[in-house]
């Protein structure tokens, strides 16, 4: 093993140089295109739908729980709260505790503001690709599945950009973001333990890891759909219920300092008090890409999971999945920021990685570490299982061929053990710039079907208003465009 690690160190250090250069056009790609257009995307969705990621809050929660129907192989679809739970496993990653921290290194508290500005904006977005999924989904054995390669071949007729969506995402997250989920959990580990121990990790411990996790992996993909769903709507509750608890007990003991922290998020986010010696832009920059980052509004991966959702109208998952945004940004992720701000950290682009768990520690003590190294390996794992629902998916829209799928399930169990034995710097920027190549062709895919969206709220909205449970039909607005295959009129359905 120490031949392996000695090798890929020198991997890392010959393409150290392209690495710079594609870190360098990755961000000036985001800075300067991705995250202007989905801001006047989002502004467009907002005001085309009327606030609609504000105004129909109490609807996100009256959807959650809606019951599904029978799939055709005779069992339950997948709930709306089990596709709000895979994506909140993929959304909800070690980017929600270590990445927040990131942007706060770097961008000072009134990161922290902007990110939860960008998440309340997106929303919309959120709203629009997923209500977008729903109505565009196919049927299956198990239920249902969709995303955006879906409705970009069915409501747009392109189904090469459908192509070029599914292959990035399948790259994206379900290899290498699982890879670094992976990776990130058996680095959790040998921390916790080389700090309960006093020295350093074994060599043994990394691929120990990769082949325990590769296992777990195996038991719940092979187990299908449903299996992911059902252990996602278990681990999401209680990662996040464990995380939040940490969270608030560590404000309870600092309950004194956190208006003083809050009005610190304010004042750096507008130039009014300058931290770490970041400027306006960096702040706004940092908290704008992070929020970004981990809601996933409008990159095109929460529709995937939000299409296998059994529900009587599109726009309750719509809704839904704008509510499990707001869960991330709002909820897990300031959870992160004020846990690190109460703690008067030290500012720096390197100490991203360590902010968290050095403020958890000040402010709990040494256990805390081995509390958040189990945080850690349920937000990862979920967050593996999450990424894999996403690719199979997209893979099944490239080919329905059994064998394909299952070469895709092999490639990916080698991805997770790689992940935990090897850190190869260049793949992961590599998943920044294909993350960035699917996110451009979804934004420029929903921008032409909104107006689709405006007219099924107008329809969800109307039934509403009649005191009666939504239910959409093709038949009730005949002016949408494309293959609309789930939403038969109910005498049709009785005739097939």
């Amino acid at each position: 093993m120490e031949e392996i690690g000695e090798l890929w160190e020198g991997v890392n250090h010959a393409l150290q140089p392209f690495n710079d250069w594609l870190v360098t056009w990755t961000d000036h790609y985001w800075m300067y295109l991705l995250i202007p257009l989905i801001t006047l995307l989002s502004v467009y969705f907002t005001i085309r739908l009327g606030v609609v990621q504000l105004r129909l809050v109490p609807e996100m929660f009256r959807t959650l729980f809606s019951q599904p129907e029978t799939a055709p192989d005779g069992k339950k679809a997948i709930s709306s709260f089990q596709a709000f739970s895979v994506s909140a496993a993929a959304r909800i990653g070690t980017g929600n505790i270590v990445g927040v921290a990131g942007a706060i290194a770097i961008g000072g508290p009134g990161a922290v503001l902007w990110m939860w500005l960008m998440g309340l904006l997106v929303g919309a977005a959120s709203f629009v690709e997923s209500t977008l999924g729903q109505l565009y989904k196919v049927r299956d054995s198990t239920g249902y599945r969709g995303g955006p390669a879906y409705y970009l071949e069915r409501g747009l007729r392109a189904r090469w950009a459908g192509i070029i969506f599914a292959v990035t995402i399948v790259l994206t997250f379900a290899f290498v973001f699982s890879a670094v989920q992976t990776n990130t959990i058996t680095g959790a580990l040998s921390s916790s333990m080389e700090q309960a121990t006093g020295a350093e990790a074994p060599l043994w411990l990394a691929p120990t890891v990769g082949v325990v996790l590769v296992t777990l992996a195996a038991v719940v993909i092979f187990g299908g759909v449903r299996r992911i769903a059902h252990v996602t709507q278990a681990l999401v509750p209680l990662m996040a219920l464990i995380y939040i608890v940490l969270g608030l007990v560590v404000m309870a003991l600092y309950i004194d300092e956190v208006p003083a922290v809050f009005g610190l998020i304010v004042e750096s986010a507008f130039g009014l008090r300058e931290v770490a010696g970041a400027t306006l832009g960096t702040v706004i920059v940092q908290g704008v890409r992070r929020g970004m980052f981990s809601n996933e509004a409008g990159l095109g991966s929460a529709p995937n999971a939000g299409a296998s959702a059994s529900v009587s109208h599109p726009v309750k998952q719509g809704l839904v999945q704008t509510l499990g945004v707001y869960f991330d940004t709002l909820v897990v992720c300031s959870v992160t920021a004020f846990v690190i701000l109460l703690s008067n950290p030290t500012y720096g682009e390197e100490r991203g990685p360590v902010m968290t768990q050095e403020a958890l520690q000040t402010a709990l003590g040494p256990w805390a570490l081995h509390l958040l190294t189990v945080i850690l390996l349920l937000v990862a794992f979920s967050s593996v299982l999450g990424n894999y629902f996403y690719g199979q998916a997209n893979m099944l829209f490239i080919t329905p061929r059994s064998s394909v799928l299952f070469g895709f399930q092999l490639v990916f169990l080698c991805a997770l053990f790689l992940g935990s034995v090897v850190d190869v710097q260049i793949v992961w920027s590599l998943a920044d710039t294909t993350m960035g190549v699917m996110a451009l062709v979804n934004l420029l895919g929903i921008a032409p079907l909104a107006w689709m969206v405006a007219l099924l709220l107008r329809d969800y909205q109307d039934q509403r208003r009649q005191g009666i449970d939504p239910v959409f039909t093709r038949d009730r607005l005949p002016q949408l465009r494309g293959e609309i295959e789930c939403w038969e009129p109910a005498s049709q359905q009785v005739r097939d």
